[in-house]
């Protein structure tokens, strides 16, 4: 197939197009690169620069690539920004999944696999969470995603898009040629691993007083070649719908660093602070309609494996894609 993979040039895009490729698909990457990195990029896709916001850029893109199918990864994703900064989240992951549906109206593309998240569902009823829980998102990153779940619904019903919204739990992990490097860093692998490498002297723990066996959060991590795998299933596939993606099982806080120091061999200092407002006690997916459904199964559910191929990446990467 022919697709375009919006977000390309981020740390999910990235991997998924590089999977894609390897699939034998053909592919066109649409991204700004206001947060992605163009060395990020696969040589083997074509990469458009251009910006979501930018109708007309995207329609242009979207008539010129011909695309059979559209992978939607291109949104701002920072929790703490989105409370600080509403209306920069909605603009961009709402007015600009706008600007993309209906380029590929324009352009007759129906097919569309959206990158969601679990932030949807906002502090859970019920931990595993399924995806017939109340959607209740504790932030305007969480909404911006709901809305733009909710808008995607609407275009199937009236204008014949098939459409998968696929809701990450926590990405992590990386492959050999492709990582995670955003600035700044909110996701807890990497800012561990930047203790290891000697670029900070400690990494903080926010809050030790949750309702979990150590206190700290509990989080379900998926690896990076599982999220893409899921991608892959979705876009060739027929199935349409939302899709939790996780591993049924969830590792704390403290879990992660202790793996960590065990991974890398280094001390890793932790440093404790209060707790971070909305942050759940625990979230781990119930994974069972994607394996279902999508005969999706993670392949690399393990935490050590996890730590270990974003490790590696890190090493031969310590200033992420920058020189």
């Amino acid at each position: 197939m022919k697709i375009l993979v919006s977000g390309g040039a981020g740390y999910i895009g990235s991997v998924t197009v590089e999977q894609l490729l390897n699939r034998g698909h053909e592919v066109v990457v649409f991204d700004n690169l206001e947060r992605g990195h163009r060395e990020a990029v696969d040589p083997r896709a074509r990469l458009m620069v251009g910006d979501l916001r930018d109708p007309v850029a995207i329609l242009n893109a979207m008539r010129e690539a011909s695309p059979e199918a559209v992978v939607h990864f291109a949104a701002y994703a920072l929790v703490g920004e989105s409370m600080t900064n509403p209306g920069l989240y909605f603009r961009n992951n709402v007015g600009g999944g706008m600007n993309l549906a209906e380029a590929m109206k324009d352009a007759g593309v129906r097919r569309l696999v959206f990158s969601s998240t679990c932030a949807v569902y906002g502090v859970p009823e019920r931990v595993p969470i399924t995806e017939d829980l109340p959607k209740n998102p504790a932030n305007p990153y969480g909404e911006s995603k709901l809305q733009f779940e909710k808008i995607l619904r609407w275009y199937e019903d009236c204008l014949n898009f098939k459409t998968v919204r696929l809701r990450y739990f926590n990405a992590a992990g990386a492959t050999e040629r492709f990582g995670e490097d955003h600035d700044p860093e909110s996701h807890i692998i990497p800012n561990v691993l930047k203790v290891a490498l000697g670029q900070v002297p400690n990494v903080k723990i926010f809050g030790q007083d949750y309702r979990t066996p150590d206190g700290t959060c509990v989080r379900d991590y998926i690896h990076i070649l599982d999220l893409a795998q899921a991608h892959i299933l979705a876009v060739e596939g027929s199935c349409t719908g939302a899709f939790n993606l996780g591993t049924g099982s969830g590792y704390s806080v403290s879990q992660v660093v202790q793996t960590a120091r065990e991974v890398t061999g280094h001390p890793i200092p932790a440093e404790f602070g209060a707790r971070r407002p909305g942050d759940p006690d625990t979230l781990v997916a119930d994974p069972a309609k994607a394996m279902r459904e999508l005969g999706w199964k993670p392949r690399y559910p393990e935490l050590r494996t996890i730590m270990q191929s974003a490790w590696e990446w890190t090493r031969r990467h310590p200033r992420g894609y920058r020189p």
